[in-house]
């Protein structure tokens, strides 16, 4: 057994309080978010593919329910967490390849991700409302 003027002298491990708040770090966590939001997003499209197979009476009501104001901004939220999710993931496959670890290219692509998730919603937001 160890005496505790040995534990005394043992360095701490850094932990978050330690660093300095980053994009990166929130890019990360938000990469995490967004990956688990997909899977409940995911269930609401399996619930909208049942629900077209199941009848037209049952189709209605979760067409209703998605089309009303609740139901677009939850799938607004779904639209920007796959985008974001996915060019997180073209992020995390040039990283695979050994390229874009400068401090100012891995800044960069965090600011890239964030602003390009957010355009990209809009933008096939207002092209589906256009069609539509």
């Amino acid at each position: 057994m160890s005496s505790s003027s040995s534990q005394d002298q043992r360095p701490l491990s850094p932990h978050l309080q330690v660093y300095k708040p980053m994009l990166t770090t929130a890019m990360s966590i938000v990469h995490r978010i967004t990956g688990v939001a997909l899977y409940f997003g995911s269930l609401l499209v399996a619930w909208w593919l049942v629900a077209a197979a199941s009848g037209s009476d049952y189709f209605s009501l979760v067409n209703g329910f998605l089309g009303s104001w609740f139901g677009r901004i939850i799938l607004f939220g779904y639209t920007w967490a796959l985008i974001h999710h996915a060019i997180g993931g073209v992020r995390h496959l040039i990283w695979d390849t050994g390229r874009g670890f400068e401090l100012d290219t891995v800044e960069w692509m965090a600011r890239a991700n964030l602003i390009g998730s957010t355009g990209l919603t809009v933008l096939l937001w207002i092209i589906g409302y256009s069609v539509r």
